[in-house]
């Protein structure tokens, strides 16, 4: 079956560290790009990151500019998100998501989800 899966969330202090994986399972991922979201509670869905199937493109919200870098290894089907210096105001799930063309960060554009990982940052 054709799906995503995320990993690498957890707790974490501020200024703290994380990497976020999205691992393709059921399809060949480097036909596809990926987008990174992440939902606050009481907050609609907001576009974090992109990198393109090939991984030369990427682009990043402006506020984790300079602190999260999108990568991906199509050889072993994954695409990570690092995620340095964090903020309490990254607390959210983040998720993965995938799309054959195109560059954009909205939600709706994108077919296929990952289920999601929690990060909290917090003291």
């Amino acid at each position: 079956q054709l799906q995503l899966v995320n990993s690498g969330g957890g707790l974490v202090q501020p200024g703290g560290s994380l990497r976020l994986s999205c691992v393709a399972s059921g399809f060949t991922l480097n036909v596809y790009a990926i987008g990174w979201f992440r939902q606050a509670p009481g907050k609609e869905r907001e576009g974090v990151s992109y990198i393109s199937s090939s991984g030369s493109f990427t682009k990043y919200a402006d506020s984790v500019k300079g602190r999260f870098t999108v990568s991906r290894d199509n050889a072993k089907n994954t695409v990570y998100l690092q995620m340095n210096s964090l903020k309490p105001e990254d607390t959210a799930v983040y998720y993965c998501a995938g799309k054959v063309n195109g560059l954009s960060l909205r939600p709706d554009e994108y077919p296929f989800w990952g289920q999601g990982t929690q990060v909290t940052v917090s003291s």
